[in-house]
């Protein structure tokens, strides 16, 4: 029976005399209900929106001390650990500010409606609210534990990557260079915290290589989106497959031509270590640009690491390349 109250009076017989007790059971608030749940769900929608799956590009931050051989000294390992939290931190503050802008138009899109602030599980101005915390904390938190250098690196790819979002990802080529220039910025920092000198042919090497991942994967984009509706980036139809073909291409050989000098920045005869082999890693190098080069050729290039964890063989190159290189920088 319902009362005029709204509270519902539920008989229940007890003991041998079947005597009925009215037990009274309250509505369920419909609103307290949604807010219960979204609380529950908000950590974990907002760790989704982060992209952990992304934070992998971040362990680039390690390469520019390993390659001037520096890489293992506590106090290399201690800041590299916290450029690596740090930079992950400014590229999940960029992650939430793009959802929480995108919301409404992600929510028409067949796969991004499903993420966590377009489906609703993380409210629009939480996302905004942690994503400016995180963008500010990150090069403050850089200034006072780093150096000055390092938080002005970090606030200027917060202030491109945001940029980025906001216009630059519709400018022609623009786009493709502020995403080549993330990539540099994640193998700079880590030189740049612990106050070791860049290389040219480092920089160029990294740039390009980028460049040539980045424009595979455009180009890998567009084969798969011929003759179909509805474009993943605006951008895509705009470029045409034998433009990005060109552009991964000429990055890849400038790539490569840098690397090679770089390798022979210290003469192509070997000193104390039995083989030369900084000059022998440019063979595993050039050989696994060649097989990256296969399916960005094939138009499968898509994220680095899935290609990579994909391809056997590319992971194996990876591995003797390192090996090669670790050689080199302990002088065995």
């Amino acid at each position: 029976m319902v009362t005029g109250s709204g509270v519902r009076l539920v008989g229940a017989a007890r003991g041998g005399a079947g005597a009925a007790t009215a037990v009274l059971e309250r509505p369920r608030d419909p609103v307290a209900a949604t807010s219960a749940a979204l609380s529950r769900g908000l950590p974990a929608g907002l760790l989704r929106t982060a992209r952990p799956r992304q934070w992998v590009k971040n362990v680039l931050v390690v390469a520019a001390p390993a390659a001037a051989g520096e890489l293992f000294s506590q106090h290399a390992m201690t800041q590299l650990a916290l450029v690596f939290v740090l930079f992950t931190a400014a590229a999940s503050a960029v992650y939430l500010i793009n959802d929480a802008r995108d919301a409404e138009a992600d929510r028409a899109h067949p796969v991004k409606r499903n993420r966590p602030v377009a489906a609703g599980l993380v409210p629009v101005p939480v996302a905004y609210a942690v994503g400016g915390v995180l963008a500010v904390l990150a090069p403050a938190a850089a200034a006072v534990l780093c150096n000055p250098v390092t938080a002005a690196l970090l606030t200027a790819y917060v202030g491109m990557q945001l940029a980025y979002c906001i216009s630059l990802k519709h400018v022609l080529v623009v786009d493709l260079v502020v995403v080549t220039t993330g990539f540099l910025m994640r193998a700079m920092i880590g030189g740049l915290a612990l106050g070791i000198p860049l290389s040219r042919w480092f920089l160029i090497t990294t740039g390009f290589g980028a460049l040539f991942m980045v424009s595979a994967k455009r180009y890998s984009e567009a084969v798969q989106m011929a003759g179909k509706a509805g474009a993943t980036r605006a951008l895509l139809t705009e470029y045409t497959t034998g433009y990005l073909r060109f552009v991964w291409q000429l990055a890849a050989g400038v790539a490569v031509l840098a690397y090679c000098l770089w390798a022979m920045e210290e003469g192509g005869v070997a000193r104390s270590s039995l083989l030369p082999w900084r000059q022998l890693s440019m063979v595993a190098f050039i050989v696994a640009v060649l097989r990256y080069a296969v399916f960005a050729d094939r138009g499968t290039a898509g994220e680095p690491e899935d290609v990579v964890l994909r391809d056997r063989a590319l992971a194996v190159i990876g591995l003797v390349w390192l090996a090669m290189y670790g050689l080199a920088v302990a002088d065995w």
